[in-house]
């Protein structure tokens, strides 16, 4: 196959794929409509049966109107024939013979006029049947795709309220990692600033005693646990010594 039959294939496929789907999406409105087309066809057919019932009604009556003129020319003939008169019996005879034909015409075509009805009667029947049974598969079908169309929404919505719930969630867990590195930052700035003017040195030699100036608890303690004066006297003997020697 050439590539142009190819894509000419591929178009009508996809013409009637796009097709089948527009009908799919609209089927109950096309079933509705069908259903109204079968009932006016069922109307129409209800109609065209009073039409046949009617004209064979017609022919019946004539039937009857022949089938008495029938008798009441015969009465005649006999009357005729009882007279001796034959001409007027044969003229008699001659209508009876018209009569008849017409009988043995009209006849025949009241029973082919009532099979026709029967046979119509019974189409009629079997089509209101049909429409019934369909009309109440399409409200069965209706009521399910209403029922599904519920059901999907709820699905939709609730999809939604947990997607929500998940992006709620998620921007939590950024704004605890922002807060976090940001505060890693602020303890690396203070470290850098201490490391520059030399506090962090500071503080270790004044957890070690070392730093000159800084008394512990204890120091003071022992200060203040000392005597007063002897501590005075000493430390004017120590001024004295220190300026002999000087």
């Amino acid at each position: 196959m050439s590539m142009w039959k190819q894509f000419v294939t591929l178009i009508r496929g996809s013409a009637h794929e796009a097709g089948q789907s527009v009908v799919d999406a609209r089927a109950l409105t096309i079933l509705d409509q069908q259903l109204r087309d079968a009932g006016t066809a069922q109307a129409k057919a209800r109609d065209d049966l009073a039409t046949v019932t009617a004209k064979r009604r017609l022919i019946e009556k004539d039937i009857e109107q022949l089938s008495a003129q029938r008798d009441k020319y015969e009465a005649s003939a006999r009357a005729a024939m009882g007279r001796g008169d034959m001409d007027l019996a044969r003229e008699v005879a001659e209508r009876l013979a018209q009569i008849e034909r017409e009988l043995n015409a009209k006849t025949p075509q009241v029973a082919d006029m009532r099979g026709a009805e029967d046979r119509m009667r019974g189409i009629i029947k079997q089509g209101d049947g049909k429409i019934e049974a369909l009309r109440r598969e399409v409200d069965v079908v209706r009521a399910n795709e209403s029922v599904q169309q519920a059901q999907a929404q709820i699905a939709s919505n609730t999809h939604g309220a947990q997607s929500q719930l998940g992006s709620a969630a998620d921007s939590l867990a950024r704004l605890k990692e922002r807060q976090a590195v940001r505060e890693e930052k602020f303890r690396a700035s203070a470290e850098l600033e201490d490391m520059r003017t030399g506090a962090d040195l500071d503080a270790k030699l004044e957890r070690a005693g070392l730093l000159p100036g800084a008394s512990s608890a204890d120091d003071i303690l022992a200060r203040l646990s000392a005597p007063r004066d002897g501590g005075e006297a000493r430390r004017e003997v120590g001024r004295l010594d220190d300026k002999s020697g000087g």
